[in-house]
C-alpha cells in the first residue's frame, strides 16, 4: 500500500518537479529515477506479483533516516503511522476517481454533476434545481449514494432518444405567443420564481424563439421535500394561470410575460414584487392585473374560485408527476425542441 501511495503522490509532485527541472536539472533525474521505482512496483502489485525493488521499505527508510538517530523509540509507531497514511491516500484517490466518473456521467445525463442538489455544480447548467430531502444519518447518506448512481445508469437511454414536446403536455395549457400553423412545437418547464427562468424567458423573446416554435409554457413551481415550495407565492401564480387555461382564456401568459419582464412604478421587477409579497397582497395584485388585461369582474370571481379548487391541484400534481418522473428534469428551465431536452438556461443562438 506503502508503494501505491507513494506512486500517487509522485504524480502530484511530478508537475512541480516538471517546473523545477528547467532550471535544475540534477533534480528531474533524481525524481524520475524515483517515479520508476514507482511505477514499477505498482505494475506489479495490479499483476498481483511481489514487488522487487522493495520500493515501501525505501520510502519508509528515507523518512525515518533522520527519526532513527534523534528518537529511536519514535521508528515503530512512526513506521504504523506511515502505513495508515498510506491506505488513507489510496483510499480516498481511488474515492475521488469513482466521485469524479459519477460527476461526469451526471453531468452528461443530467446536465448538472450533482443529482441531489443540482444546483450545487458549479459545472453544469444555470438552472433553479429540484433538490431532494438531505439524509438525516450515514446509513440514509449511503443509500441516497446508490441511488443516485442508479438514477445515472437509468437515464443514461434519455440521451439517446428524440424528445418531441407533445409527448408531454398537460392540459389545459397554454402557448407564449399566438398559435402560428406550420412551427415546430416545443416544451417550456418554469418557476415564476425562478430567476433563471426569468433570463431564459428573456432570451427566448429577445431572439425569436417564440416566432420559430410554439411553445407550450407548463408551469411547475418547485416543491420543497417537506412540502412547501422554494418560492414564496410561485404556487399562487401556477394556479392563476392553470385556472385562466381551464377557463379557455388568454391570460396566462401574459401574467407571465408582465412577472418575467416588467416593473412596477419604483422599478421593481414585478417578480420581486410577487415573491416579496404575502400571499393575500400577492393574490390581490394578480386580480388586478387581470382586470387591468380586461378580464370582467364576474369573470375574476370565477376564475378565484377555480384556482382554489381541487382541478387546479390536480393539475399540478400532474405537471410534479411529468416533470419529475417522466422528463426526469433536475432543474429548471427545462425546455424540450428540436429533439432534445434542454436543462437551464436558454442562450441565443
Amino acid at each position: 500500500m506503502v508503494c501505491i501511495a507513494a506512486f500517487i503522490v509522485l504524480c502530484l509532485v511530478g508537475v512541480f518537479v516538471a517546473f523545477l527541472s528547467i532550471f535544475r536539472r540534477d533534480i528531474g533525474q533524481k525524481y524520475w529515477a524515483v517515479f520508476k521505482k514507482a511505477w514499477g512496483c505498482v505494475g506489479k502489485k495490479v499483476r498481483l506479483q511481489k514487488c522487487e525493488t522493495n520500493f515501501k521499505d525505501d520510502v519508509k527508510n528515507s523518512l525515518l533516516s533522520k527519526v532513527v538517530l534523534k528518537h529511536p523509540k519514535w521508528v515503530r509507531p512512526l513506521g504504523v503511522a506511515i502505513e495508515a497514511s498510506a491506505i488513507l491516500i489510496v483510499f480516498i484517490t481511488i474515492w475521488s476517481l469513482i466521485e469524479a466518473v459519477k460527476a461526469l456521467l451526471a453531468l452528461w445525463v443530467f446536465g448538472t454533476c450533482n443529482v441531489s442538489q443540482p444546483a450545487s455544480c458549479a459545472l453544469g447548467a444555470e438552472i433553479c434545481g429540484i433538490d431532494a430531502e438531505e439524509p438525516k444519518n450515514p446509513i440514509e447518506w449511503t443509500g441516497r449514494w446508490f441511488d443516485e448512481w442508479g438514477e445515472i445508469f437509468a437515464n443514461i437511454p434519455d440521451r439517446f432518444r428524440t424528445w418531441q414536446a407533445e409527448d408531454y403536455l398537460v392540459e389545459p395549457y397554454s402557448f407564449a405567443t399566438k398559435y402560428q400553423d406550420g412551427n415546430p412545437l416545443a416544451l417550456d418547464v418554469f418557476d415564476p420564481g425562478c430567476s433563471v427562468c426569468v433570463q431564459s424567458y428573456r432570451n427566448q423573446k429577445s431572439s425569436g424563439f417564440f416566432d420559430r416554435y410554439n411553445t407550450v409554457l407548463m408551469i411547475y413551481p418547485i416543491q420543497l421535500p417537506d412540502g412547501t415550495y422554494k418560492f414564496n407565492n410561485s404556487d399562487l401564480v401556477a394556479e392563476y394561470m392553470h385556472a385562466a387555461d381551464l377557463l379557455d382564456t388568454d391570460y396566462a401568459p401574459k401574467i407571465l410575460d408582465r412577472i418575467f419582464t416588467e416593473y412596477d412604478d419604483k422599478g421593481v421587477m414585478y417578480q420581486s414584487v410577487i415573491m416579496q409579497s404575502t400571499r393575500e397582497d400577492a393574490e390581490v395584485t394578480l386580480q388586478q392585473w387581470l382586470q387591468e388585461f380586461g378580464m370582467a369582474k364576474s369573470k375574476i370571481t370565477e376564475l378565484v374560485k377555480v384556482a382554489h379548487g381541487e382541478e387546479v391541484q390536480n393539475i399540478m400534481q400532474q405537471v410534479k408527476n411529468m416533470v419529475e418522473n417522466q422528463m426526469h428534469a433536475k432543474g429548471i428551465p427545462t425546455l424540450i425542441y428540436g429533439g432534445r431536452k434542454h436543462s437551464g438556461l436558454y442562450k441565443a443562438d
